[in-house]
């Protein structure tokens, strides 16, 4: 599996958003066992409520059986560069991928495309380990 299918999958969900309050649409999409996961944000008049694209992304690969996510790519709608995944998101990647998961960020118009592994970008992080003794 490519940086660029997994891309492609986010920009493809992306389409999907329902977002009719921020207008801001955002397309996620998670490689599990080889297999891609994509979903889009929906927003909901209680705001709250609102549910990000990786968040889904994630749910819909746990739906389907998996428990373990390799790496996410995520495009969004910014026009001043890259969306990376808010620090909620963060966290629930790390519950199925662990530090070194690998997220991909690109911007909508495709000029800028980042990576790092999630430990980079939530150091520290709060997981499964800590709750057992």
């Amino acid at each position: 599996m490519t940086d660029d299918e997994l891309i492609a999958a986010a920009r493809a969900a992306r389409e999907r958003a329902y977002a009719p309050y921020s207008h801001f649409l955002v397309g996620a999409a998670v490689i599990a066992d080889g297999r891609i996961f994509a979903a889009p944000n929906v927003e909901n008049a209680s705001y709250p409520l609102s549910v990000c694209a990786e968040r889904n992304a994630v749910a819909v690969a746990v739906a389907s059986g998996h428990r373990q996510i390799e790496a996410i790519a995520v495009v969004g709608s910014s026009d001043a560069g890259i969306t990376p995944s808010c620090g909620g998101c963060r966290q629930v990647l790390y519950e199925f991928g662990g530090s070194q998961m690998r997220v991909i960020a690109e911007s909508l118009a495709g000029d800028e495309r980042r990576s790092w592994t999630l430990g980079e970008l939530l150091p520290l992080a709060f997981g499964p380990r800590d709750l057992h003794p």
